[in-house]
């Protein structure tokens, strides 16, 4: 038999290969609709797909939907899971409710980060959704930190009583007092 401990970490990474795999399909996928998908690389720092189109020569709206589409689909994804976080949060096995758990959690922030904050850091999925609907980059990362900021409420005060979560952590204190339900 594996150690609880063991099968929260093996969820944990599974969680996070699958987070990876919708996300960068996601870019795949429409990247094959606008004939723009050249290659799916495995990098040390997680996968990436490769374009047809060089960066500084991409123009027009299918860029935004090349780069925005992925994040959506995963931040509705974390939604649909966190409707049934009870549900989830009773799966018996300590790998399933660990994996229900992660799953949720990424869902509701990786993409909500590197829309907001990522920007900063590193770039990514904004220099698409910018170029393609000729949105200001501020804009979309004042909404996406806003979603960010929500969704860390939802995790801190839903998600995290649903799975006997506590954490005295700053990161996760409620800032604003959700309704019960």
């Amino acid at each position: 038999m594996i150690p609880m401990r063991v099968n929260r970490y093996l969820a944990l990474i599974l969680v996070i290969v699958t987070f990876a795999i919708v996300h960068e399909g996601f870019h795949a996928l429409l990247a094959m609709q606008y004939n723009e998908y050249k290659a799916f690389h495995v990098r040390p720092y997680g996968l990436e797909v490769e374009y047809n189109t060089p960066v500084s020569e991409r123009e027009g709206i299918k860029w935004g939907f090349i780069s925005g589409t992925s994040n959506v689909v995963t931040l509705l994804i974390g939604y649909i899971l966190f409707l049934f976080r009870v549900r989830m949060s009773r799966l018996e096995g300590s790998f399933l409710n660990a994996f229900g758990y992660w799953l949720i959690f990424f869902f509701l922030l990786l993409d909500t980060f590197n829309l907001s904050i990522g920007p900063f850091i590193y770039g990514g999925d904004i220099n698409g959704i910018v170029v393609g609907f000729g949105l200001n980059r501020y804009l979309v990362q004042i909404v996406f930190s806003v979603i960010l900021l929500l969704n860390r409420e939802l995790i801190a005060q839903k998600l995290f009583p649903a799975y006997g979560v506590k954490t005295k952590h700053p990161l996760f204190q409620p800032l604003i007092k959700l309704k019960n339900k």
